[in-house]
């Protein structure tokens, strides 16, 4: 039996392009036969193991992101606030946290992780809602989790040492497998083949990499990248 080609995607809910790559994978039927982790990471630890510049911080650059980002939304119809989310870019750390230690939490992690984000990022990047002020993360958490009891289960985890490992470990891992900004894809094909790729732009790559069926997809924003 052929196995199915495989996605990891590192993310960080401060990216925008992030968030538009998790949309695209949640949501386009090209992905459909593809197994995907969604993997929450620190981008601000990622950037400092690359001694890397944040690109909000680069002259002209910080301009152009904000141009690319809303490209890249209508190009692929994915909801977003026009304008950046105030007091950006917010510290995410302790949101990350509590994406790791959803993930970290048992066999059915993905799902739990998967409810979060889809709650996280609209709430944050479709709304424009500061899912960084605690009383606003634990809304969010409550209502994509099933109440307060388990909002507040997750935000008690998040403060534990080894939740706070397990962030570490996963910037870690995306740093050892070649990352240095989000969104990063490790993709491995059916031939068994592994490579990464970085930037919602290089989706297109990623999709011939995988040999997936570009018919799949009835959105025009693959005119873009393929």
């Amino acid at each position: 039996m052929v196995p199915k080609p495989k996605i990891t995607l590192y993310l960080d809910t401060v990216s925008p392009f992030a968030y538009e790559a998790y949309h695209i994978l949640r949501n386009d039927p090209i992905f459909k036969n593809v197994d995907i982790k969604y993997v929450p990471i620190f981008l601000g630890g990622l950037m400092n193991k690359c001694s890397n510049t944040p690109p909000i911080k680069i002259k002209n650059k910080d301009k152009w992101i904000n141009v690319e980002r809303l490209r890249w939304a209508h190009a692929f119809s994915v909801p977003i606030v026009t304008d950046m989310p105030p007091n950006f870019p917010p510290n995410t750390l302790p949101v990350q946290r509590v994406l790791a230690g959803i993930e970290a939490s048992s066999s059915q992690s993905q799902s739990a992780v998967i409810a979060a984000l889809d709650a996280l990022y609209k709430a944050f990047w479709a709304l424009g809602q500061p899912i960084y002020e605690p009383a606003q993360l634990r809304s969010v958490l409550a209502s994509s989790l099933g109440g307060e009891e388990a909002a507040d289960k997750v935000l008690g985890a998040a403060q534990t040492a080894e939740v706070k490992q397990r962030l570490v470990e996963n910037t870690d891992k995306a740093f050892a497998e070649g990352a240095f900004g989000l969104p990063w894809f490790t993709c491995t094909n059916t031939k068994g083949e592994t490579e990464g790729f970085w930037g919602v732009d290089h989706l297109g790559q990623v999709v011939q990499f995988l040999a997936l069926d570009k018919e799949a997809s009835g959105n025009g924003g693959w005119k873009s990248v393929l």
